[in-house]
């Protein structure tokens, strides 16, 4: 048993994840999730998921929710409409990569942009690429007063 979004119906397993969900789709989308939020809650894009749960949880209507494993759909995981094609069996499906995988752990579990079907998301994957590059890039805080202890 979980809960129901109190503002689009979706069912999620339980507290926490009602919350991410409500948070998430209101930063990335705006809308009657932020307004929902905004109206409830003064301060949810600053509290982690368990307090913003205990927030958003009384509003929300019991749900069933149909847990998902590994071993219980064809291709390991399910498909979540991000372009995944369906069934790993099905015909056209090629294995084939034309893209390294050297640094396998950058991207693992997350699909290329452009192969997702939503614009919003593949937006929003490239934009998550780019400022994890950047954060990578950029000297850690100790790294910094590090340098500027040396040049002293």
């Amino acid at each position: 048993m979980g809960y129901a979004c109190p503002v689009c119906d979706t069912p999620q397993r339980d507290g926490e994840h009602l919350a991410h969900h409500l948070a998430f789709t209101a930063m990335l989308h705006g809308g009657d999730h932020a307004d929902w939020l905004d109206e409830r809650v003064d301060d949810w894009s600053e509290r982690e998921p368990a307090e913003l749960a205990a927030e958003v949880t009384p509003h929300a209507a019991d749900a069933e929710y149909e847990e998902v494993f590994e071993d219980t759909v064809p291709r390991g995981r399910p498909d979540v409409g991000m372009g995944s094609g369906g069934d790993a069996d099905s015909p056209g499906h090629d294995h084939a990569h034309d893209h390294d995988h050297s640094d396998s752990s950058a991207g693992a579990g997350v699909p290329d942009p452009e192969s997702v079907d939503d614009p919003e998301v593949a937006e929003a994957l490239r934009e998550a690429r780019e400022m994890t590059r950047e954060a990578r890039d950029e000297p850690s805080g100790d790294d910094r007063d590090t340098d500027a202890d040396t040049d002293a």
